[in-house]
This record gives structure tokens, C-alpha cells and sequence, in this order.
């Protein structure tokens, strides 16, 4: 199973499908915020991470401009990762409570998260062409990980790409819609659980919390 994500995320690694995520990625490689301007950026598409044996797996949309872009991990150097990661550790999914760099010692436990786009998008909108071309990389993922039990999708893009994936497989009811704390029950089992993204605006305007989110995650770890 490792050698077939190994596989698969050089070829993602390697990805050149998308002209516009391209160009605005070395965009941001070349106008570096100032407290990074010293900085290689890793500037390439970026992998999921964790547990690939793992029954929890999170999803994200994208990732951010001066966070994964940056660092070169999902969720790792930014304001959604830095709340994200206190929930995960209060839920006892992490080791700790901080994702801050790629050899910072972050473990996930029975967890894996990946974006559903691999390159940050210009305002965080991707274009539908471009969750198309990623789809194939987001769908490999899945398949790879055999032991799922629960999938846990950030934000509605987030949702709707699990929606398509599975609806290749099982017949999708209407009801299946985005929702915070939402779950649905598909037809081999897994549970396909709605979250608010841990976005600054989602945690500024309240419509998330860290009580509510930790909530989520410690009752999704007893679904598995």
C-alpha cells in the first residue's frame, strides 16, 4: 500500500495539468510575505498526509497560499492549520497540537488528510476544470486507502468532491447534502461526515469553534 501512495504522490508532485494553478502558484513563490521572505517555498502541488492505514480521513479544499504552498505539508504554516491542529489534539487524533513545518514530528493517528484540490487556487475559487484534473489524483487516494471508515470533508467543495467519487460507486440519495455535523451512511459502510472549514473567516464570524469542532472530531472517532 505505501509503495502504491509513494507512487502516486510523485505523480502528483510532478503535476503540470493545470496552467492557471501554475501561474499563480510561482506567483506566490516570487512575492513571499515578509516574515517568510527568507524561505525556499516548496512552490510544487502538495500530498496528503498521515496514516494510510488509518480510518479517519479528512478533507480539505486546497492547500493555502503561504501555508502548504509554503512548507510543503497539508495544513501546516497557517492560521486554518493552527486551529485545525488544536482540535485534532484535543480529540486525540494528533500528537500535538501545532502543525507548523514539515519535520516538526506531527503524527496522526489512525488519520489521514488530504486536499481535495493538490494547488492553491487564486482567492481559494478553483475553476471546475481543475477539481476535474485533480480528481484522478483524489481518487487514487481514496482507493489506496483501504481501511476507511469515516470520511470527514472541510467545507462544501470538500463534501461535493467525496460525493463524486462515490456516486461512481453507490446510488447517492438528494438528502446528501452539505451540513455541518451532518453524517451520512454509505452503501459499504463509510460514513461521509460534513465540517465547516477551519477557515480565519469560519473561526472569526463564529460559525465554528474549537469546542464544536473538537466535538465533531471526538464523534467521529467513535464512528470508526
Amino acid at each position: 500500500m505505501n509503495l502504491n501512495l509513494n507512487s502516486l504522490n510523485n505523480k502528483i508532485i510532478k503535476c503540470r495539468a493545470c496552467p492557471r494553478l501554475i501561474k499563480f502558484r510561482n506567483k506566490i513563490i516570487k512575492n513571499k510575505r515578509k516574515q517568510f521572505k527568507d524561505e525556499i517555498y516548496w512552490g510544487k502541488p502538495i500530498t496528503g498526509f498521515g496514516d494510510p492505514n488509518g480510518k479517519i480521513l479528512i478533507v480539505g479544499l486546497a492547500p493555502a497560499a503561504h501555508g502548504g504552498t509554503r512548507t510543503g505539508r497539508v495544513f501546516t504554516g497557517d492560521k486554518s492549520s493552527d486551529f485545525l491542529y488544536k482540535c485534532l489534539f484535543n480529540a486525540k487524533i494528533s500528537n500535538q497540537s501545532t502543525s507548523n513545518h514539515i519535520n516538526d514530528g506531527l503524527r496522526l493517528k489512525e488519520a489521514f488528510i488530504t486536499p481535495a484540490l493538490k494547488c492553491v487556487p487564486p482567492e481559494d475559487k478553483p475553476l471546475k476544470i481543475e477539481l476535474e484534473n485533480c480528481s484522478k489524483f483524489f481518487n487514487n487516494e481514496l482507493n489506496i486507502l483501504k481501511n476507511l471508515k469515516v470520511v470527514v470533508a472541510l467545507g462544501k467543495i470538500a463534501f461535493d468532491t467525496c460525493k463524486i467519487f462515490y456516486k461512481e460507486k453507490f446510488d447517492i440519495p438528494n438528502e446528501f447534502q452539505f451540513g455541518h455535523g451532518k453524517i451520512y451512511k454509505l452503501e459499504n459502510g463509510v460514513k461521509l461526515v460534513g465540517c465547516y472549514h477551519p477557515s480565519p473567516r469560519n473561526v472569526n464570524t463564529g460559525r465554528i469553534n474549537e469546542k464544536k469542532m473538537t466535538n465533531l472530531f471526538k464523534k467521529v472517532k467513535k464512528l470508526n
